[in-house]
């Protein structure tokens, strides 16, 4: 039962973050009133971008895990889960990632008046 629950608040933080991005892209990208010019939608934008931070997050973790020799556990058992430990670190910073880069705009907006 409570992997189920994980399961599900995983889920929905990841919803979460996806619609977070989407936001940000559509706030950058303002002329989605073309026809007949073919885009990819804000939603795959978004879910390619969190995709791209997880893995260049976890990629530089293993190279800091094995620059500094640290031994880790292959896998991790978080409520009935098994998972790799990088991973999942890589994955929760990637899904964290556009609330960090909106409370950086907002402290910098109201900090450089």
């Amino acid at each position: 039962m409570a992997g189920i629950f994980l399961a599900a608040v995983i889920l929905f933080c990841v919803l979460l973050s996806l619609t977070e991005r989407v936001k940000q892209y559509r706030k950058r990208e303002k002329d989605w009133s073309i026809i007949g010019e073919a885009k990819a939608s804000p939603l795959s934008l978004a879910l390619a971008n969190m995709i791209g931070v997880a893995g260049g997050i976890y990629l530089s973790l293993v190279i800091l895990v094995a620059f500094l020799e640290l031994e880790l556990p292959s896998r991790v058992n978080v409520a009935g889960f098994k998972l790799e430990p990088l991973a999942a670190i890589s994955l929760t910073a990637a899904i964290l990632q556009p609330y960090f880069s909106r409370l950086y705009y907002f402290a910098k907006k109201c900090g450089g008046r």
